[in-house]
């Protein structure tokens, strides 16, 4: 009997201290970027294989307020495009963008210079489900002028909007990386630019050596 229990406590003793020194552990990733994912996973590629005692998960933010997460230990680390300052909490910028208007490349606006909100009040605008006030072509394009679509529907696949774009049914805000990958879709610049950057939050303090790690990767890998 103790040549079977005494390895199994050796074993466990060599797990705490694995967790006490941030060699093992899991990390809960809270996406409020959906477009980030398919970035996301470049990170998390060399992150796994450098880290093979670490459990990693990922969850989007769409069915939980990602910032309460964050304070509230839900999550570990926020990838958003739209950081928050609150009490506790730093971000950590990985990348820059630019928001487009994506739009098919034999639609009517497809050769247009200088957007302007009006050009967008005939038109089907499709969006992930986010509440429009968290929504840049919103809250820094249409509302400011008072102008809105004709009509607003919402998906939550990235290919799914990117396929109503170029089939001419909607058009739709999306990132300047995504824009680039679809050949049957043009970006147009929305006013004089909307300019975004992805953030990692996290919460102060210390954390484990696993974390660090996540972050210098991610920082180091770009769109």
């Amino acid at each position: 009997m103790a040549n079977r229990v005494l390895p199994q406590l050796e074993r466990g003793a060599i797990v705490l201290e694995d967790y006490a020194r941030g060699r093992r552990g899991a990390i809960r990733i809270g996406m409020e970027c959906h477009p980030c994912q398919d970035w996301l996973m470049r990170v998390v590629d060399p992150f796994l294989a450098q880290w093979p005692e670490v459990d990693l998960d990922v969850t989007t933010a769409f069915q939980f307020g990602g910032l309460q997460a964050l304070l509230d230990h839900e999550i570990d680390i926020l990838v958003t495009p739209d950081p928050i300052d609150r009490p506790g909490l730093e971000y950590h910028p990985v990348f820059d963008y630019e928001l487009l208007l994506a739009v098919a490349t034999d639609h009517p606006l497809a050769e247009k210079e200088g957007l302007v909100p009006e050009d967008l009040s005939g038109e089907t605008l499709v969006t992930y489900p986010v509440p429009r006030e968290r929504l840049d072509i919103y809250t820094r394009f249409l509302v400011p002028s008072g102008v809105w679509p004709r009509r607003h529907r919402t998906v939550e696949t990235t290919d799914l909007m990117l396929r109503l774009v170029a089939s001419g049914r909607a058009v739709s805000a999306t990132p300047d990386w995504l824009v680039r990958s679809i050949d049957q879709v043009r970006g147009l610049r929305i006013d004089r630019g909307i300019r975004k950057s992805i953030h990692l939050g996290i919460r102060k303090g210390m954390r484990p050596d696993y974390i660090e790690g996540l972050l210098s990767l991610a920082q180091k890998i770009k769109i």
